[in-house]
């Protein structure tokens, strides 16, 4: 019986491959094995990436939240306590952007927590 080899499905997944290193510096663009390593570690590294960006977008939040907080007289976490306390489910995300874009209703919220 003759050898059965899958040469299409295997140069698909070949090319699959080469076409996710596109742009890589030399061989890690152009030959299979190297580039089959580097996009590997690059599918890791944008794994991460994702996760990274989740921490940094809530950091920014908190930081805008902190500075409009304490124009109008508060610490973060005191204001974070009285949301709490009042029962007010608002997330870091809309209150961030309150306090950029609304700034006269972040005051309102404030003095009505208060």
């Amino acid at each position: 019986m003759p050898r059965s080899v899958n040469a299409v499905a295997s140069k698909k997944h070949k090319k699959k491959i080469l076409n996710y290193a596109k742009g890589f510096y030399g061989a890690r663009s152009k030959l299979y094995t190297v580039a089959k390593n580097a996009v590997e570690k690059s599918f890791q590294y944008s794994f991460i990436g994702r996760k990274n960006n989740k921490r940094n977008f809530r950091k920014l939040w908190i930081q805008r939240i902190n500075a409009a907080a304490r124009e109008n007289g508060i610490s973060y976490s005191n204001l974070m306590f009285l949301f709490k306390k009042n029962n007010i489910k608002l997330n870091r995300k809309c209150l961030a952007d309150l306090a950029m874009n609304n700034n006269y209703l972040f005051k309102i919220i404030i003095k009505e927590i208060n």
